[in-house]
């Protein structure tokens, strides 16, 4: 073996800075990559109700393009300002209507995670798809109440009410965080 070859040699350790800095490099692109994800689920709808005026339930409130007495236009409603305004003990409301805020807070925590893994550089992203996971189930519950309140399955198509919320943010799970939470179980 000649001098200039071997593990120790300065051909070697030049070379391995050279790949750490592209691994880091690859790690921060990805770290930011899945954080783009995680925030845009801030703005995907939890459930859009195509039929007649199209509504949209999202983590936020409502937004319908109804406009006054039918005349053209759109309307939103904030969530809290449902809560804030509603009559009944928060314990009186429907379940899938007192799951809404765990949406906002799993997502708001997933996001939170997230952004420690860019800022930070580190991230346990079994916690990020997990919280992910969670923000994925109470935006399905949200989803199922608005649809039994359309009568979805009885009365109403089955396509009256989308769960575009827990759809993507399961696509997120899945294909960001996915082999992460297997390992977390393989365990």
């Amino acid at each position: 073996m000649s001098e200039g070859s071997g593990p120790g040699s300065a051909a070697t350790r030049t070379r391995r800075p050279e790949s750490d800095d592209r691994a880091g490099r690859d790690a921060r692109a990805t770290r930011r990559n899945a954080w783009l994800l995680v925030v845009a689920l801030l703005a995907v709808p939890m459930a859009v109700i195509p039929g007649g005026d199209l509504t949209v339930v999202s983590l936020w409130g409502f937004l319908n393009t109804a406009g006054p007495a039918g005349a053209l236009g759109a309307g939103g409603y904030p969530v809290w300002a449902y809560f804030l305004e509603q009559p009944r003990p928060f314990g009186a409301l429907p379940a899938s209507i007192r799951a809404w805020p765990l949406a906002i807070g799993f997502h708001l925590l997933a996001a939170a995670s997230a952004t420690a893994g860019v800022a930070l550089g580190r991230e346990d992203r079994r916690v990020t798809g997990g919280l992910l996971a969670l923000a994925a189930a109470a935006s399905l519950w949200v989803s199922v109440g608005v649809a039994t309140r359309f009568g979805v399955g009885t009365t109403s198509g089955w396509l009256a009410v989308i769960p575009v919320g827990a759809l993507a943010t399961l696509a997120v799970v899945a294909g960001v965080y996915g082999r992460d939470l297997r390992a977390a179980f393989e365990r």
